[in-house]
């Protein structure tokens, strides 16, 4: 398997992980002290990455990535992707529709695998979207 299938499978296999609320496989997708961009202009890192993730997971969130780019320079790579949600509020009940674009950042582990040091699900704010 390519680097950049490697990358696309790990983003892909944290997103079911996501929606099956299997917390601590998310987690494993990140490095220790990760970064995630919780909404714009909120990150949350390290042991912040748990608390920002149960919040989620209790949404229920069901992901779509229907495109993936990923860009290699050595042992770290950008990974590009539109996406769309949908979930649960947890308390009304209501549906939640959302879409954006992701840029996460990964780094090549000194086993082979590739874990998350940035991930920024709302890349599109910037533009306006």
């Amino acid at each position: 398997m390519s680097n950049s299938e490697q990358i696309i499978s790990a983003v892909n296999t944290m997103a079911l992980a996501m929606a099956e609320g299997r917390l601590d496989d998310v987690l494993s997708a990140y490095e220790a002290n990760a970064t995630l961009v919780v909404q714009p202009g909120m990150n949350a890192s390290g042991s912040g990455l748990r608390e920002a993730f149960q919040s989620f997971i209790a949404m229920q969130p069901k992901f779509a990535m229907p495109e993936h780019e990923v860009i290699e320079a050595g042992d770290i790579a950008l990974h590009i992707a539109p996406w769309t949600m949908t979930a649960t509020d947890p308390v009304s009940g209501n549906p939640i529709e959302q879409g954006g674009l992701s840029l996460a950042v990964f780094r090549r582990q000194p086993d082979g695998h590739w874990l998350m040091i940035i991930d920024n699900p709302h890349g599109s704010v910037l533009l306006g979207g």
